[in-house]
């Protein structure tokens, strides 16, 4: 009840739900809802090619005839598995650091922090173009190099809390009757940073997402034909003005994608009681 009165009193999280919850079920029945399924792989229909938007293609068609709004759709999946990857990886990597880092202290607090903070120093996007430089542009070392840039961040919050949470009563309590560290990092602190971490983790999402579409606008991300939002708008900037809805449409889904997480992280901080 707590939480819908605080929704409630929010309206614009009501709104951050409702277009994160759009976004995913068009990406997961994209099969069902797309017009042309075909257009999202290496399909021509130059009789079609570069349409404004129509009743027949909502978003129009690209320059060799592919339906935009069935490309965007697909594109969504795309988006969102590299989120889902890149966070799974990057959490518990960041995590665990943070957590060994602020309770063991001493010479590894020092070692890994350290380490930590060369990576915080180089802007995240640089960090991936780098990265991206070395490898080969597929889906796969996208996400690797986000991954690598992303969780530094999850270290420097967890080591924080970890270092104020480690001399509360309860881990006090735990270390006099003989609790491992293993049991007080793990149990005992992890939980009450949760709600920190879960509310991090919904405000990167979106970002994670913007980082993967600027790779691929600058030709480091996913590759044609598979379609992606970055790209899309990449390919799209060469005919401003005059075809606009090439770029405008991939355009405003990212920006969907990522105010909706974005409404859905301030609406969770509310919840969980979050400090800022």
């Amino acid at each position: 009840m707590k939480t819908l009165a605080i929704i409630a009193r929010n309206p614009l999280s009501l709104i951050g739900f409702t277009l994160v919850a759009l976004v995913v079920l068009s990406a997961l029945f994209a099969d069902v809802i797309v017009p042309y399924p075909a257009h999202k792989g290496a399909v021509v229909d130059f009789i079609n090619f570069n349409k404004p938007p129509s009743w027949s293609h909502l978003f129009g068609t690209d320059l060799v005839g592919r339906d935009l709004f069935t490309r965007v759709i697909y594109a969504y999946r795309i988006s969102l598995a590299l989120g889902a990857v890149v966070l799974a990886i990057a959490v518990p990597v960041g995590v665990t650091i943070g957590l060994i880092a602020g309770y063991v202290g001493g010479w590894t607090d020092y070692i890994l922090m350290r380490i930590t903070d060369v990576f915080l120093s180089i802007p995240p996007l640089v960090l991936a173009m780098s990265m991206m430089g070395l490898l080969a542009p597929t889906l796969t070392n996208g996400m690797i190099a986000v991954t690598a840039m992303w969780w530094p961040w999850y270290t420097r919050l967890v080591y924080n809390l970890t270092r104020a949470e480690k001399e509360e009563g309860y881990v006090l309590a735990a270390e006099i009757i003989g609790a491992s560290r293993l049991h007080v990092m793990f149990k005992e602190i992890l939980p009450n940073c949760v709600p920190s971490i879960l509310t991090k983790m919904t405000l990167d999402f979106g970002f994670v997402i913007l980082i993967a579409s600027s790779l691929s606008f600058l030709g480091l991300g996913v590759q044609p034909p598979t379609p992606d939002l970055g790209s899309m708008v990449a390919e799209g900037a060469k005919y401003l003005p005059d075809s606009w809805w090439l770029t405008v449409f991939p355009g405003l889904a990212i920006l969907v994608v990522v105010f909706g997480f974005n409404l859905i992280g301030d609406a969770l901080r509310d919840i969980l009681g979050v400090e800022q």
